[in-house]
């Protein structure tokens, strides 16, 4: 193209780093007059259409980008894409590939192309695939990284409670919040008091109060979050109880297993890579499991059994109830 040589016939812009993925876009699309972009999505228009549109040209003869968001499917309330393109849209777009048309730009947009897919095949041959991909594992270090972009330096810890408040799955609730925080700390460090003054938990309840309250074994401060939980909650605490009582039992095995990896000599990094844990998620943990002896996390492990048959009709008291019970007999010292 006259003005933008570097520019391919056609990318794939693809991942679950959706900030990144619109960047992206966004680049792209600073190459070409408004005028000149048609955006059209994957679930209204045919594989036909969007071949039509790049071969319709300019009325005045300019350059042309045509984007085409969803190849693979919108999420539904669930978060699963339903709706992607069928073989047949697939088909007609990779025919259209071997032969692009000379001024215009098609870019495809998808969240979880397939990598042995044919429509990847006939981008890479044509032109460029760009991926941005963030695996669960790694969000805290993609936490960091954009903290770092800002020229902030942000404690491992504070990244992880970030994305503890906010949800490993919303990435563009995080990026978000870490634009906001990086305005207000003016290149200071950030650490985890500044996380939980500046930042509202919008992922769900905040249950790790609750995990960190129990297994630093303060049991008002258990209570509390308890508490908390329960009136923030929509669904009514007789339905809260038993999600909470799910949760400390995962985190009771987590402690468990790591104590036991400590017994054998095993350090909390290590033991993070054995169980497929964050490192900094595995020292907090292991943190804990310190303020307990073997035999105290075998009571408990015998106690939230006890609770579960309560919160499964073996009691007549009510289930929050029951839950906070146990949560005071698990987490207060022993005489």
């Amino acid at each position: 193209m006259a003005d933008s040589p570097a520019l391919k016939p056609v990318y794939l812009i693809t991942g679950n780093d959706r900030p990144k993925v619109e960047t992206a876009v966004a680049r792209l699309r600073r190459h070409f007059a408004a005028e000149a972009i048609e955006r059209v999505m994957a679930q209204e228009a045919s594989g036909a259409d969007v071949v039509a549109l790049c071969n319709s040209g300019s009325l005045f003869g300019d350059d042309r980008l045509v984007i085409v968001e969803g190849i693979d499917g919108r999420p539904g309330s669930d978060g699963r894409l339903t709706n992607a393109w069928k073989a047949a849209e697939v088909a007609a777009v990779v025919a259209y590939l071997a032969d692009p048309a000379p001024y215009t730009v098609l870019a495809l947009v998808g969240e979880e192309t397939k990598k042995d897919g044919a429509l990847r095949k006939a981008v890479e041959k044509a032109g460029q695939v760009l991926e941005y991909a963030v695996l669960k594992r790694g969000r805290v270090s993609w936490v960091g990284q954009r903290f770092k972009s800002h020229g902030l330096r942000a404690e491992p810890e504070a990244c992880a409670l970030l994305v503890q408040l906010v949800g490993e799955d919303d990435l563009h609730g995080l990026a978000s919040e870490i634009d906001k925080i990086a305005l207000w700390a003016q290149g200071e460090p950030v650490g985890e008091r500044e996380i939980l003054e500046l930042v509202a938990p919008v992922a769900g309840t905040p249950v790790f109060e609750l995990t960190d309250g129990w297994g630093e074994r303060d049991a008002a401060r258990v209570l509390s979050a308890s508490e908390t939980i329960f009136e923030r909650d929509e669904k009514p605490r007789r339905d809260s109880a038993p999600r909470l009582a799910g949760a400390l039992g995962n985190y009771l095995g987590r402690m468990r297993q790591l104590k036991r990896l400590a017994g054998q000599g095993v350090s909390a990094r290590e033991s993070a890579g054995r169980l497929k844990m964050n490192p900094y998620y595995a020292q907090k943990v292991a943190g804990h499991a310190d303020n307990f002896s073997d035999e105290e996390l075998d009571d408990a492990t015998v106690r939230l059994a006890e609770l579960d048959l309560a919160l499964k009709g073996g009691s007549r008291l009510a289930p929050d109830l029951e839950l906070q019970r146990a949560l005071i007999d698990t987490s207060r010292d022993r005489p």
